[in-house]
């Protein structure tokens, strides 16, 4: 994988004290499609989170978004990657760590690169890399219900 992500995660001893649980270089690739490559850095179920005990939620299978829950995910977009226009039922915030890149929507299409910040909010988007490298995005995203407009739902799709 040419992901190189070096995950720290913290937790507790017995007594209550802050410590390192986790330090290592993330062996957790996949990729789900040509041209993109991603790995989840942790994840959640429930809310409020709970922030107990040692378990690593980031080897499980995990789909684009966890009900009532949050995914931490870096994704690597390579030039020319297969397109994939799809809507989750999740609030995503996204962070353009470095390369750029096209998110296309419904209405228009807007080019990002590094250190741009977007906000996500359940609508029908795709990924376009035309560039001549790799663009990588780290995004958080938050299990929201499905989101409205003219008054009927719009499902998550793709």
């Amino acid at each position: 994988m040419s992901l190189k992500i070096r995950r720290v995660v913290t937790g507790h001893d017995e007594q209550g004290r802050a410590k390192v649980l986790i330090d290592e270089n993330v062996s957790n690739g996949i990729s789900s499609r040509p041209g993109a490559q991603s790995t989840v850095i942790w994840s959640s179920a429930g809310f409020p989170v709970n922030n107990d005990g040692g378990q690593d939620p980031s080897h499980k299978d995990i789909a684009t978004t966890i009900d009532n829950g949050t995914v931490f995910r870096i994704v690597s977009y390579g030039p020319g990657v297969t397109p994939r226009n799809h809507r989750t039922d999740s609030l995503d915030y996204a962070v353009v760590i470095s390369g750029e890149i096209d998110m296309d929507l419904d209405i228009g299409s807007v080019h990002l690169k590094a250190g741009d910040v977007v906000v996500q909010r359940g609508t029908i988007h795709n990924w376009v890399n035309k560039g001549k490298g790799p663009c990588v995005i780290a995004f958080t995203l938050i299990a929201s219900k499905p989101v409205t407009a003219g008054g009927k739902p719009l499902p998550a799709q793709g």
